[in-house]
């Protein structure tokens, strides 16, 4: 199972290469036809870690049943067992690894996390050791130290946690536990990212005083994860009340142990959804959820804007293409995750587009506004830079190397452009691992006609 794979001490998450070795090169499969193809996918990351967190501060154990097994699920794994967190594989009747039974501990420091390049575990974890007894320590591979952590530093020192970060704002730095955080009302910023607002949500319920948050910044992102947070806690007795948008009220009290369904990774659907439009013929996700809190959903709304045609039947969604890509205006403010795949189909639509709500999105991986600019106009594209966008003008395209910038995202969006232009080569395919280890045995499968 993937799982003992991610334990075992000589795996390489990355394959025969590392994301350090940037001349390692993937050509990019260029699709023959039209697509008939049916896509299982492993769980979802946002969900996984989520309720990681919440099953090591829970009063009792919890069953996650069919987690995603990755990169950014084995670093919360690591990192809350580091903590004190008993964290078991079970077998499972998923596809894609074995269940975690997570049976709380008395939590600790005196140890170090390292966050790798997961950005839900630099801002879930540090609120938890903060309830931890000792220093807990969090650093992140090099090309992740830069993300930003300043409103996390400061919000936990304002909840009053004792925190040295040496005054950078950043990666790396030491959480001074005490065995308690007090809690109570706050004030931050979370424009760069809602992953602060739910960091303190998922610990909240475990500071005495509980936890009474404002957002004061220009503008919220990517509200959809936060309330992805707040249906976790729901589900585990915990009620947050919103009385306004941009405030929160966790109360103190116990989080439960639950057994939990792990719903598949809708963000990593929208590359497979999106080979429809780009190849022609259709694409069908097994296991759609009929409601959900991932901003995936949103694809079902996002592609038709672009001429294709999305149906319902069961657990299965299916996209089909239309006759070409239409331009869009779009503002994408609650799903940048999705940016990339939608920028991607943009730049080989017949008209113009223009993409906005997406500034936060610099703050991710890698600066992915400069970053898609960059690679779509090193193919012949016509990408201008907007503050808080992207304008895509429709020029041919040729091959070339597609660097990933160590960003999974990045990485199959340059996937998604191979399907309609020969000759591209993405620099370190690996990276997908981040999220979804699977990603070129199921693109391969795509394209021959089935990835179940």
């Amino acid at each position: 199972m993937l799982i003992s794979k991610y334990s075992a001490p000589d795996f390489n998450p990355y394959g025969d290469t590392s994301p350090d070795e940037p001349n390692a090169l993937w050509a990019a499969p260029t699709a023959r036809g039209p697509l008939a193809a049916n896509v299982a996918l492993p769980g979802s990351k946002s969900l996984t870690n989520r309720e990681l967190v919440l099953s090591a501060l829970a009063d009792s154990p919890s069953l996650l049943r069919a987690p995603l097994h990755s990169m950014d699920s084995a670093n919360m794994v690591q990192g809350l067992r580091a903590l004190g967190a008993v964290i078991e594989e079970k077998p499972g009747a998923g596809a894609f690894g074995a269940d975690w039974l997570i049976t709380p501990g008395e939590l600790l420091g005196s140890t170090t996390v390292d966050c790798g390049l997961a950005g839900t575990v630099m801002r879930f974890v540090p609120p938890v050791a903060g309830l931890a007894l000792g220093p807990t320590t969090f650093d992140a591979d090099r090309s992740a130290r830069g993300r930003p952590m300043s409103t996390m530093i400061s919000s936990l020192r304002a909840l009053g946690v004792d925190i040295n970060d040496d005054g950078r704002g950043s990666l790396p730095f030491t959480v001074h536990g005490t065995g308690s955080v007090t809690g109570g009302d706050i004030t931050i910023d979370a424009s760069t990212s809602s992953q602060f607002v739910s960091g303190l949500l998922l610990s909240a319920p475990r500071f005495d005083d509980g936890l009474h948050l404002r957002h004061a910044g220009e503008r919220l992102p990517s509200l959809p994860h936060i309330e992805m947070t707040i249906a976790t806690l729901a589900a585990r007795g915990v009620n947050v009340e919103s009385p306004a948008v941009g405030e929160w009220v966790v109360p103190a009290g116990s989080i439960a142990g639950a057994e939990i369904d792990i719903e598949p990774d809708l963000s990593n659907a929208a590359p497979f959804l999106a080979a429809a439009l780009v190849a022609g013929g259709s694409v069908t996700i097994t296991g759609w959820p009929a409601t959900t809190t991932q901003v995936g959903a949103d694809l079902a709304e996002l592609l038709p804007l672009f001429g294709a045609e999305v149906t319902r039947a069961g657990d299965r969604l299916t996209v089909t293409g239309g006759d070409g890509i239409r331009g869009v205006t779009l503002d994408l403010t609650t799903g940048g995750e999705l940016a990339p795949a939608i920028v991607a189909i943009a730049a080989l639509a017949a008209e113009p587009s223009e993409i906005t709500g997406i500034g936060h999105i610099r703050h991710h991986e890698t600066d992915r506004l400069a970053a898609l600019a960059a690679e779509i106009n090193g193919l012949g594209g016509a990408i201008t830079e907007l503050e808080d966008g992207l304008r895509i003008e429709p020029r041919p395209l040729h091959g070339g190397v597609w660097r990933s910038y160590h960003d999974h995202r990045m990485a199959t969006a340059g996937a998604i452009i191979g399907l309609a232009v020969p000759g591209v080569e993405i620099e370190n395919i690996a990276t997908t691992a981040k999220t979804l280890p699977q990603f070129t045995q199921l693109w391969q499968a795509m394209l021959a006609g089935d990835a179940a």
